[in-house]
């Protein structure tokens, strides 16, 4: 089954922060754009930043997750093996704080996956993961 491409739209409170972040470190190419709103193509998906100039004063959510707090909402891509490391390296250089450091869950299991978490400069929460065997994506 040939996966389609998802839609997610998100705030953020900076267009071109979000351009530098978006396009710059995660190099995902930019499609459309308006004084309000970016398209990105994150891994073949299309996401789009929208502006939101006010502060919402909710606290994120978090949920326990194999002994770490993971952020609620959140979104990302699954990866190759070798592109989640290549993301990681690249992440790590440029000093991102990771909300949960790169590391290998569920290691010898069925399921067993590469994940990390990270903040976008709007502090939207973001998961990049790989699995060991791809065909476990919905293991359990």
């Amino acid at each position: 089954m040939a996966l389609t491409p998802f839609h997610i739209a998100f705030p953020v409170d900076d267009l071109e922060v979000a351009r530098a972040f978006y396009g710059g470190l995660l190099g995902c190419p930019e499609g459309r754009s308006s004084e309000q709103w970016i398209d990105f193509n994150l891994f073949g998906h299309q996401i789009v930043a929208h502006l939101k100039l006010s502060k919402d004063s909710k606290q994120q959510h978090h949920n326990p997750v194999d002994g770490h707090d993971v952020p609620v909402p959140h979104f990302g891509v699954v990866l190759s093996m070798s592109d989640w490391q290549l993301l990681a390296d690249r992440l790590r250089a440029a000093s991102i704080q990771f909300v949960i450091e790169p590391y290998i869950r569920f290691k010898g299991e069925v399921g067993e996956q590469a994940t990390m978490f990270f903040l976008d400069p709007a502090g939207n929460a973001l998961e990049f993961k790989a699995f060991a065997d791809p065909a476990q994506l919905f293991a359990k």
